[in-house]
């Protein structure tokens, strides 16, 4: 099927009208909205907490340890979905093969047990 450029006109019309709404309301809001300004309005705010002191502070590296750890184990689940699904399809062949892998993911589990990335004491 071969497209001409006025068969494209409708989606840029659109495109443009949008664009053109979004550039409009903010303009619009930045003209007619109240512009008081003042030590305490325009200080930071987080939650409800004054903010006292740098941002910039140190984080202890077993928060990002335990952030990342958690995201490698959360995703080897996804790669048991597929093989749930086609549990029968896959036979002895793919019961063995996920014992493998189970292994595996538990053998990393032990090895980030022994070496104490998970105890939160100093």
């Amino acid at each position: 099927m071969n497209y001409q450029p006025q068969d494209f006109l409708p989606i840029f019309a659109q495109l443009a009208a949008a664009l053109a709404f979004i550039v409009a309301t903010m303009l619009a809001t930045h003209a007619l909205g109240p512009k008081r300004h003042s030590e305490k309005k325009d200080d930071t705010f987080e939650c409800g907490i004054e903010s006292v002191g740098d941002a910039r502070t140190p984080i202890s590296v077993k928060y990002f340890l335990v952030a990342i750890l958690f995201v490698l184990f959360d995703i080897e689940i996804v790669f048991m979905y597929p093989w749930a699904v086609n549990f029968k399809e896959l036979s002895w062949d793919g019961f063995y093969e996920m014992i493998v892998f189970m292994g595996l993911l538990l053998a990393g589990f032990v090895y980030v047990i022994k070496k104490g990335i998970l105890t939160w004491e100093k």
